[in-house]
């Protein structure tokens, strides 16, 4: 998502959580500091609603959830609450300590990328999930192109790499027993679009 930076000064983590469940907006909050966090582009919800739907229907009465946009996660290594685009949490679902609204234990993540925070998903993000222990695939998916990256945990502190393009060759979730189809996931999103997007930008 789209990020603004808000007022420079730190907050406590407790404090950002009584700013939040007040706000109409949501915000990340980064070991002290908070950032508003802007709504996407069409391309990018469509995207999001598109893989969720997907999981959702490929792992039905299965044990396990799918959540997307506006759930909470915590990283506590990082001091980072966040919200990742989707999340595909095993259950039983473990929340943070003394909170109901926060999850701490995602299987898989997966980022819409656009121009703005391309780098920051890829690198920052990224390393701050990594320190998830339940943390095993990461996707991120071009909202511009047809094109997603993939990572899966195959041990400690080693990833395996793949990158789809082609609409003939699912995506296969390792973790559970789900592919998705790059038609599927880019059902009604429009190319153009985003190039009139970063053309006004």
């Amino acid at each position: 998502m789209i990020m603004q930076a808000q007022e420079k000064r730190s907050y406590t983590a407790e404090e950002y959580l009584e700013f939040e469940v007040n706000s109409e907006e949501r915000h990340a909050y980064i070991d002290g500091e908070i950032t508003l966090m802007a709504g996407g582009l069409p391309n990018h919800n469509k995207i999001a609603l598109n893989l969720s739907s997907s999981l959702n229907v490929g792992l039905k009465r299965q044990p396990f959830e799918v959540y997307m946009t506006d759930q909470r996660l915590w990283i506590p290594e990082k001091r980072i609450y966040t919200y990742p685009d989707v999340m595909l949490m095993a259950q039983p679902i473990q929340y943070q300590e003394g909170r109901r609204d926060t999850l701490i234990n995602p299987l898989l993540i997966v980022e819409v990328l656009s121009q703005s925070t391309r780098s920051y998903d890829k690198d920052e993000k990224f390393t701050a999930y990594r320190t998830i222990p339940s943390f095993r695939e990461y996707l991120l998916v071009d909202q511009d192109r047809m094109h997603v990256e993939h990572y899966i945990k195959t041990a400690d502190r080693e990833w395996m790499f793949r990158e789809y393009e082609a609409e003939t060759k699912p995506i296969e979730i390792a973790s559970v027993p789900c592919q998705i189809e790059l038609a599927d996931l880019y059902d009604k999103v429009d190319f153009s679009s985003s190039e009139d997007a970063q053309t006004q930008e």
